[in-house]
């Protein structure tokens, strides 16, 4: 490799690997696999380093390996090296994922791998692959994805902040992280206040809570309402909010499928459902009824709402 004989390495090193699984001495053939993805992948040889690193994960999954600290390092540091838009770098991560799903404690996958892989994609300006990755993240992973939105958001008109606000706030309530929403929320409309001087609020509180009203915003507002229903378990303001706000969630047309379960599962409004429960929850938490992501970020084109006063 320190040679530039790229391609020669990249074949040795699979071969000697090979030999290493047919006599299954796992760690050699990690060890080996590591070592030869970063290197190559420090080489700026994406493609081949990619490949090393995706042969790394079938060995550790073949080879019985728990989903622990020094794999996950290991995985971790490889993802970390990948050039910019390496193509196959989306590959690595899946793999990654699912191996982590499949030997770990987490039906979805790892938490950390989730956050760093979609900390690196909202770095990248890959917000569609971010929101896969940070909805399933830690504790961190709200402030990244509400960051992600917000620059997304400023790619756009200013009228449209509640529909990036909400693609950081309906994956955690669809995954019964209410915690997570809030944070999510907290942290987008602190950014709008502070970036937008445009967009008017107001402060307003009550013996049992506070929030922030946008007059010109209404389906902002609605984002807040709904979480305080969600947090009271208050069916009755849902089924209000729904009611009140219905014309401005209808001009938006993507949030009806998220909005059916959400109110199944924290108000026990039943909704007719074919298949698999959870697979249709998961769907509607990626693409929220709006079907598949685009391959790039599009603006939203939606009208300006009318001001009102909590509309």
């Amino acid at each position: 490799i320190s040679e530039g004989q790229f391609y020669e390495a990249h074949q040795q090193l699979r071969v000697i690997t090979s030999r290493y699984v047919k006599t299954e001495n796992w760690d050699a053939a990690i060890d080996l696999l590591y070592g030869g993805a970063l290197a190559l992948l420090q080489a700026g040889q994406g493609g081949s380093g990619g490949d090393l690193g995706i042969f790394l994960i079938d060995v550790l999954g073949k080879g019985g390996k728990e989903c622990g600290v020094g794999e996950k390092s290991k995985l971790l540091t490889i993802l970390r090296s990948f050039p910019r838009s390496e193509p196959t770098k989306k590959r690595f991560v899946t793999e990654m994922i699912n191996w982590s799903s499949k030997v770990g404690d987490y039906p979805f996958g790892d938490p950390e791998l989730h956050h760093v892989a979609g900390s690196i994609f909202a770095e990248e300006c890959e917000p569609y692959d971010a929101e896969r990755h940070l909805a399933l993240g830690t504790k961190d992973s709200p402030e990244q994805l509400a960051k992600c939105e917000y620059e997304w958001y400023t790619q756009d008109d200013s009228h449209t902040a509640a529909l990036y606000a909400a693609r950081a706030v309906f994956p955690y309530l669809l995954i019964g992280n209410l915690r997570s929403a809030n944070k999510a929320h907290l942290i987008f409309t602190s950014r709008l206040n502070s970036g937008n001087k445009s967009v008017s609020v107001q402060e307003v509180s009550s013996k049992s809570s506070d929030m922030r009203v946008y007059p010109v915003l209404p389906l902002l507002n609605f984002l807040s309402l709904l979480l305080l229903a969600v947090q009271r378990g208050s069916s009755d303001l849902f089924k209000q909010l729904a009611k009140h706000y219905a014309p401005h969630v209808k001009e938006v047309g993507v949030w009806d499928d998220a909005l059916a379960q959400i109110g199944e599962m924290y108000f026990g409004i039943r909704i007719p459902r074919q298949g698999n429960p959870l697979f249709d929850m998961m769907g509607s938490m990626m693409g929220f009824g709006g079907g598949s992501p685009k391959p790039k970020p599009k603006k939203a084109e939606v009208a300006p709402p009318p001001a009102a006063d909590l509309d």
